[in-house]
């Protein structure tokens, strides 16, 4: 699952971070990406994005990033390697982006399956320094921070949602030996964050964190959203934990989560057929009434742990 194929240096030269109100003319893209909120709940959105958004680093030196190994525990073939990227950190302020990556980790790691398998990750940290510290339209909109990835908070017009130059991330992201997931940290202590190939979160934010357990969901476990907001495929998925089929015709087919039915969950009821998940609110079903595919700050339901765990394997298996 390697995701970064730029293997490429990165610069020194640091230009300033896309402010939407600069450029409203300039080309832009639509994308749908995941927005999270303070009290958990999490939506799947589009969002018009400026193309600068996915402009490279104008110069590429050699070593020109850091790279710290936070934890390694075993070669990369065999193992996930999560990189974290940081935004808005100033040369002087490399100490605050180096605790904000370590509470990150520690938030991850608090949390099941991770905790009992964190054998299985490889953890880098990648200092990318900025001109300036913060983030655009942080605290309010119309603030301009010159940062080297040009993270900012209203990404689409919605305030939470904070976006970042993918493409820059990523680069910085290839200075380590390998990646899997790249996860960039900006420097601001307002909630925010949002999903994708490159997961965005607030360094100084510890709820944020819980950002990067649900997207590793994804990465890892194959995951769907457990949560819906009207559009939607209602044709059986592959994804594990969500399933068009009744409890019913899951016991009778012997199908999907079907060993796990009448279980505990740790949510604190038992695995059932949930209606409501992948983005549809009827016709697709959930194995929980509430997990971490569906709020932030929920545990995995049983048959994502199982998920999880295969996804954590296969990791290893895939590389032999």
């Amino acid at each position: 699952m390697r995701r970064a194929c730029l293997m490429v240096a990165l610069t020194a030269v640091l230009v300033a971070g896309f402010t939407p109100a600069t450029a409203s003319a300039a080309p832009r893209f639509t994308t749908s990406m995941e927005a999270f909120e303070p009290g958990g709940s999490i939506t799947r959105v589009e969002v018009t994005r400026p193309s600068s958004d996915r402009t490279a680093a104008p110069q590429l030196i050699a070593n020109a990033a850091a790279v710290t190994p936070i934890e390694t525990n075993g070669p990369s073939e065999t193992t996930f390697d999560l990189v974290f990227v940081g935004d808005g950190y100033t040369s002087s302020q490399l100490g605050t982006y180096s605790q904000h990556v370590r509470s990150s980790i520690a938030a991850l790691f608090a949390i099941e399956p991770y905790k009992s398998y964190r054998k299985q990750f490889n953890l880098w940290q990648v200092d990318v320094v900025s001109a300036q510290s913060g983030v655009t339209n942080d605290p309010t909109q119309g603030v301009r921070r010159n940062t080297a990835l040009g993270s900012y908070f209203w990404c689409g017009g919605i305030e939470r949602l904070l976006c970042v130059n993918e493409t820059k991330a990523n680069q910085y992201a290839a200075a380590a030996p390998d990646v899997d997931q790249v996860i960039m940290l900006a420097n601001t202590t307002k909630y925010g964050g949002a999903g994708g190939g490159v997961a965005t979160s607030s360094g100084g934010n510890i709820q944020a964190s819980q950002i990067v357990a649900h997207e590793l969901g994804h990465s890892i476990g194959g995951l769907a959203d457990e949560y819906d907001y009207g559009t939607c495929e209602t044709r059986e998925p592959q994804e594990p934990n969500a399933s068009a089929l009744t409890a019913a015709q899951m016991r009778d087919r012997r199908a999907k989560w079907h060993t796990w039915l009448g279980k505990p969950s740790p949510d604190g009821g038992t695995v059932g057929a949930f209606e409501g998940s992948r983005y549809c609110k009827t016709g697709m079903y959930r194995p929980s009434v509430n997990s971490l595919m569906r709020t932030l700050g929920q545990p995995f339901n049983p048959p994502s742990t199982e998920a999880m765990i295969a996804g954590f394997h296969r990791e290893a298996a895939a590389r032999h």
